[in-house]
């Protein structure tokens, strides 16, 4: 397995081992005891998978009072994926990182707490797998508006096909500081 760290801090790119043959492949998703040692005490609890179509744009999404970490993969198709630091006090606060994740590459994106999350499809669909460290809460549900310019993610889509809720969303400088996490460094 290889650990790649991006330009923000604890924000990885994860490429596992993956055992080809004649028959096809086998690879480990996720190894609790393996990944432990590089993911700092990360539980996941939940698992989510999402089906989309082609230029689907889906966040930037976020919990303030229950952060998850997220490891994503996708499954079937590829799409861009995105985690935006809104951590408060941060060094890269309003800074984001990309990755592209597919079947083919079959690269994992991990986001650590206290950032939004936001991919857009790439192929005809795609299938995303996720996995969180926390529940999914509806009142706790926040997001960032897609096209902030002043977070300026260079989008693959300039027209996605984004949900009624994330049409609405704010952008960064418009939330109120309760509304976003704390910076929290330990050393």
């Amino acid at each position: 397995m290889k650990i790649k760290q991006l330009s923000i801090e604890d924000v990885l790119i994860i490429e596992p081992d993956v055992f080809e043959d004649n028959r096809g492949f086998f690879m480990e998703m996720y190894h609790h005891q393996r990944y432990s040692d590089f993911l700092k005490d990360c539980i996941f609890v939940q698992d989510n998978l999402s089906f989309s179509k082609k230029y689907t744009l889906r966040g930037l999404h976020f919990q303030v009072k229950h952060p998850q970490a997220k490891l994503i993969q996708v499954i079937s198709g590829e799409v861009f994926d995105v985690a935006v630091d809104i951590r408060q006090d941060s060094p890269t606060f309003g800074q984001w990182v990309g990755a592209h994740l597919s079947d083919k590459n079959r690269h994992q994106f991990f986001i650590p707490e206290g950032f939004a999350h936001g991919f857009c499809v790439l192929s005809q669909t795609a299938h995303v797998l996720y996995k969180c460290t926390d529940m999914y809460f509806p009142e706790d549900d926040k997001g960032i508006l897609w096209s902030d310019p002043e977070i300026d993610i260079d989008w693959p889509a300039k027209t996605p096909i984004l949900s009624e809720k994330d049409k609405q969303l704010p952008r960064l400088s418009d939330m109120k500081p309760n509304e976003l996490p704390y910076f929290c460094k330990t050393q």
